[in-house]
């Protein structure tokens, strides 16, 4: 009898996608931060080994990586599988995110140059107006290069390595925040405030703007807990009652 498929059937790598020069770790981490993988979904050696053309001791290599940074998990008698993170770790995330990218962009404020002040300009532009047209997956794909264009501008290697991987681990409640309604309208005030106070090259400001984003996303990731209980509330009590 044949092995039974997944739920969530990987598909084969195109060439194209394998000549990225993106190491194998990688993209796995990028199948689960964009979703392909989904939160306790079981990493199986064979079916990795296919989607991407490699030994199933490279396979095994790249999963201790991941591991290692939290997004994967062993599990007994079971293997590797994505691993969940519960809400109140995903709040110390955010909370972590919010004193490394504070920092990055006090530092980005100090070291930008007149070519990134015109193209974190530019970018705001085009995050203002995917917001007004309520193109969510493109906004959703600036945002994360907004940060990361601080980050990289902020030269702080360490604290990017850092964020990257607190980033990854959160990616599932990320996703949920920005289908929140009217989220994004929030969202982009709070970017523009980033791009405004670095591009005028005022850590003290950067520093604040940056804090002040992330303590929205911290109150926001509270609301968002606090619907789905609501949510659920009265279920519960008609059971109870039944």
């Amino acid at each position: 009898m044949g092995r039974r498929s997944s739920p969530h059937r990987l598909h084969p790598r195109t060439t194209i996608e394998m000549e990225t020069g993106m190491d194998l770790a990688g993209q796995i981490r990028e199948m689960i931060l964009n979703g392909e993988l989904v939160p306790n979904q079981r990493l199986v050696e064979a079916d990795l080994s296919e989607t991407f053309g490699a030994s199933r001791p490279a396979v095994r290599e790249a999963l201790r990586e991941l591991t290692g940074e939290g997004l994967v998990e062993r599990v007994a008698n079971r293997g590797a599988r994505v691993r969940a993170i519960s809400f109140d770790e995903a709040i110390e995330i955010a909370e972590a995110r919010r004193a490394l990218e504070s920092l990055c962009a006090g530092k980005a404020a100090e070291a930008i140059t007149d070519a990134e002040i015109a193209e974190l300009q530019a970018l705001g532009t085009v995050m203002r107006t995917a917001v007004d047209d309520g193109d969510r997956e493109l906004y959703a794909a600036k945002n994360r290069e907004l940060h990361d264009r601080v980050h990289e501008i902020s030269g702080q290697r360490t604290a990017l390595t850092l964020i990257r991987r607190l980033r990854g681990q959160n990616v599932r409640q990320q996703f949920r925040l920005a289908q929140k309604p009217g989220r994004a309208d929030v969202s982009v005030v709070e970017h523009l405030a980033i791009i405004e106070t670095i591009c005028r090259r005022d850590r003290e400001a950067a520093e604040q703007a940056m804090a002040a984003h992330l303590d929205s996303v911290i109150s926001a990731m509270h609301a968002v807990r606090a619907e789905a209980e609501a949510q659920h509330a009265p279920r519960a009590q008609l059971e109870a009652a039944s």
